[in-house]
């Protein structure tokens, strides 16, 4: 391919990308300045969040290297294919797609940044997404590549950054907002993830990582804070089966700080429409 024909397919693609964009009402990026802080449960239980409540949602699986959400919607296919073009897997009435289902299990994806951010364009350039009320892009750790493409390609109008209450988390969480706030998302909120363990005999709320630290960073960064979740052991063992607890325990004490999350961005969205 001459350079006049790779700087045409350049072009397509961003007709594609652009047409695709246009189609979906809100865009959230959801990311992390660390990596272990829950960010993937976050992602699919504010989806299935959001699906609950009558909105279309798909869940766009950024994390190239490190691709989870399949695990914890229980999906292990391949994508279908149809004329060039993805059809994104359906579980619940979420959509996904995701670099897991293109590699064979335990395969390492050893790939510098501009090819992983190029995926990600693909996935949003050739996924037959349709029309929908809101698109979750769940997002690597860290400050990287992947963050600037969805930033550019995407263009979420809200970033959702998960830190847990320990101070070193709360660090690398300050990055991740001062990021959001130099690639101009318009809008930030902080959930604090892992906000105390409830003991599965008396209920009992143990403070593990500390408390208080995602509230504390949202006043100094001057974003709202969206929420704090407790650690119930039953969320890892259903994220591990396939079955994100949003669905599995509607009442459970995770759930409801979910759904209060949730409310919280979905009362953001209208507020913005009647501006």
């Amino acid at each position: 391919m001459d350079e006049k024909e790779r700087q045409k397919a350049i072009e397509e693609e961003r007709k594609r990308i652009s047409e695709t964009v246009s189609k979906i009402k809100h865009r959230i990026a959801v990311f992390s300045g660390k990596g272990g802080v829950g960010k993937t449960t976050v992602a699919v239980n504010l989806a299935y969040g959001f699906n609950s409540k009558g909105f279309t949602t798909g869940i766009l699986d950024a994390d190239i290297t490190g691709p989870n959400v399949p695990k914890m919607l229980g999906i292990d296919d391949n994508p279908t294919v149809m004329n060039n073009q993805m059809l994104p897997f359906e579980k619940d009435g979420v959509k996904m797609i995701s670099m897991a289902g293109l590699l064979q299990k335990g395969q390492p994806l050893i790939w510098r940044g501009p090819m992983r951010s190029k995926v990600i364009s693909q996935f949003l350039a050739d996924v037959i997404w349709e029309d929908l009320d809101l698109l979750i892009a769940d997002l690597p750790p860290g400050t990287g590549d992947e963050i600037l493409t969805i930033a550019q390609q995407m263009k979420p109008d809200y970033a959702v950054i998960v830190t847990t209450p320990q101070e070193v988390s709360v660090i690398d969480a300050e990055r991740a907002v001062n990021m959001a706030k130099q690639l101009e998302i318009s809008s930030i909120g902080i959930v604090e993830n892992m906000s105390g363990l409830l003991c599965p005999n008396c209920g009992a709320k143990i403070d593990l990582f500390g408390k208080g630290g995602g509230i504390k960073l949202a006043q100094e960064m001057s974003v709202n804070f969206l929420g704090s979740i407790p650690i119930d052991t039953e969320a890892r063992i259903l994220g591990d089966k396939g079955k994100p607890i949003f669905l599995e325990k509607p009442d459970c004490e995770v759930t409801k700080a979910f759904q209060s999350i949730v409310d919280k961005i979905e009362l953001h969205f209208k507020e913005k429409e009647l501006v």
